[in-house]
Formats: structure tokens, C-alpha cells, sequence
């Protein structure tokens, strides 16, 4: 069993870190079932994976957790690359782009690159890649994309938080680098950030995780408050966040880590952040969540958001 140094648990309570006890058994029992990293490719779970690894490195300073990442990353482009961006997943059905993935990608590309500089440089490339095929400025950003990026994927129209994506991880790759594209996302953001109103549960905690990194700005100000004030109708007492407020039975593991990891980024509820945490460990959903990659690496991120946090 790990045993945490003081000198580490200093370090975790200045970090805002919590359980890596939990994580490392995860983990460990992830790869023993082949879900992850050694399972199918999925562009959403593999960023906050990314993410994890290096959050590990960072706060065990063990080597071979910046390897696992530089790997998981092989991984990716040679299973999901493309000519241009990153397709869904490797299933069948998870073909096209999403931009929401896409920016997450690029998220966890920057938090790599604070200790491996290639990688920034690598996500500035994919950045400018992916903007103007998704972009239509002064009008949206596009939700899903055909996978060689030649036109909308038939159905799907403008992204409600993709701007808000792209704009903070375009600014936390390279701000100069990519002033056109970030000028453009801004545009977007003034445009529609007063009547944004965002009911679920997932999208209200990625809404939060993103205002604290530029929380001065008006659009962080208003999308904090409204989001928090919206998932506090969405709150049950039986220790989860509904899935939107008019579905109260309704709740999935990921999308409660989801918010877990939105509160924390705004330093609101921990008592409810340690309630969520509790039930799902127990919690049977009887569905394809119940063993997916992205239920348990998001698990691993609500009890350990490292470098998720600004």
C-alpha cells in the first residue's frame, strides 16, 4: 500500500489534491480489466486521463507517470489521428469530431507541455488545424464535425459551451500564437454568454471548471453564479446531482464526476463534492456506464483533480 510522506500531504492540501490512495488502486485495477489506458480509445476520457498521469507525476514526482502520458498520447494519434484533428473514439459509432473533445484534448495537451514544452507546440498545431473547419465567425461554433473535417456531420448544428472551450484552451496553449482564433471565441463568448442558461449536469460543472481561469471576466462572473444556482435546484439529498432539473430520478456516474470537478475548480460544496464521491462507489446502474472507461478515469479525477485545477 502507498503510504503518503508529510512533506507529499503538504503538498497535496496546497495543491487542493485529495485521495491518490483511491487513484492508484483504480488504476491499477482498470489495467487488470483492460478499460483503461489499455482499453478502446475515447478522445474524452484519454483528456482527462492525459491530465491524470501528469497530476500524478506532479505530485508523486515519479518519472514513469510523464511516460505513461508521452504514451497515452502515441496512443491516441496513432488510433485516432487523422490529416486533420482527432476522430471521436475507436468504436463504430464513435466516428466524426467533436470540438468539445478536441478542446479538451488541447486542455490536457498544455498541462502536458508545462513539463514537456513539444507538446504545447504540438497543440497549438492541432488548434490552428480544427478552428476554421468548426468555426463560423460571428456565429457558432459547430458541434460535430464529418471526420476528414469537410462539413457539419449531418443533424448537428452550433455547440452551446464550444466557444467557452476553445477560448480557454487556446489561451492556455499560446495566447500570441493563436490571437486570431482566441479573438474569435471571444466574439462568440460576448455574443452569447448574458442568455446562456445551461440545465444539465454536465455541461452546468465543465461550465464551472472553465470560469476559474479567467474568473474576473464578465462571462466567468455571470456563468459561475447561474450555473451554481442551477445545480443547487438539481442537488438530492440521497447524495447525487440529477441529470436536469426536471428529471430528478435521473443520474449517471460521470456526469455527477463531471460537476465534482466544476465545484472544486469554484471551491463550493465540499461536503457535497464527498457525498457524490461516496454514493457512486456504491451505486448500481445496471447500464454500459457501469464498467465504461470514462465512469471510472472520471472517478479518479473527482477524487484527485490535480492539474484540472487552475
Amino acid at each position: 500500500m502507498f503510504t503518503p510522506s508529510t512533506d507529499y500531504r503538504d503538498r497535496v492540501l496546497m495543491m487542493g489534491l485529495t485521495d491518490i490512495d483511491y487513484v492508484l488502486r483504480k488504476l491499477d485495477w482498470m489495467r487488470a480489466e483492460r478499460i483503461w489506458p489499455n482499453g478502446l480509445r475515447y478522445l474524452w476520457t484519454d483528456a482527462f486521463g492525459l491530465v491524470l498521469f501528469v497530476s500524478l507525476y506532479q505530485a508523486l514526482e515519479e518519472e514513469r507517470y510523464l511516460d505513461e502520458a508521452e504514451q497515452l498520447v502515441a496512443d491516441v494519434d496513432r488510433v485516432l489521428g487523422r490529416e486533420r484533428g482527432i476522430r471521436i473514439g475507436e468504436e463504430s459509432d464513435r466516428d466524426g469530431q467533436y470540438f468539445h473533445y478536441l478542446a479538451m484534448w488541447l486542455f490536457a495537451l498544455a498541462v502536458l507541455g508545462r513539463f514537456r514544452p513539444a507538446y504545447k507546440e504540438r497543440g497549438v498545431a492541432l488548434a490552428r488545424a480544427i478552428h476554421d473547419p468548426f468555426v463560423v465567425p460571428d456565429r457558432g461554433v459547430i458541434w460535430k464535425m464529418q471526420e476528414d473535417l469537410s462539413g457539419p456531420y449531418p443533424g448537428y448544428g452550433f455547440g452551446a459551451l464550444d466557444a467557452f472551450d476553445g477560448y480557454v484552451s487556446y489561451r492556455l496553449l499560446d495566447e500570441q500564437a493563436l490571437a486570431r482564433e482566441i479573438g474569435e471565441m471571444r466574439t462568440l463568448i460576448e455574443q452569447t454568454a448574458e442568455d446562456l442558461a445551461i440545465t444539465q449536469d454536465l455541461g452546468l460543472g465543465m461550465m464551472l471548471w472553465l470560469t476559474q481561469f479567467f474568473p474576473e471576466e464578465d462571462w466567468a462572473v455571470r456563468q459561475r453564479s447561474r450555473s451554481l444556482a442551477v445545480l443547487d435546484q438539481m442537488w438530492q439529498e440521497e447524495g447525487y446531482f440529477a441529470r436536469e432539473p426536471y428529471l430528478p430520478q435521473t443520474r449517471f456516474a460521470f456526469t455527477n464526476y463531471g460537476v465534482s470537478i466544476g465545484l472544486q475548480a469554484a471551491g463550493a460544496w465540499p461536503e457535497r463534492v464527498e457525498r457524490l464521491n461516496s454514493y457512486f462507489e456504491t451505486h448500481q446502474s445496471g447500464d454500459e456506464y457501469e464498467r465504461a472507461a470514462i465512469t471510472h478515469v472520471m472517478a479518479c479525477n473527482s477524487h484527485f483533480p490535480g492539474l484540472l485545477l487552475r
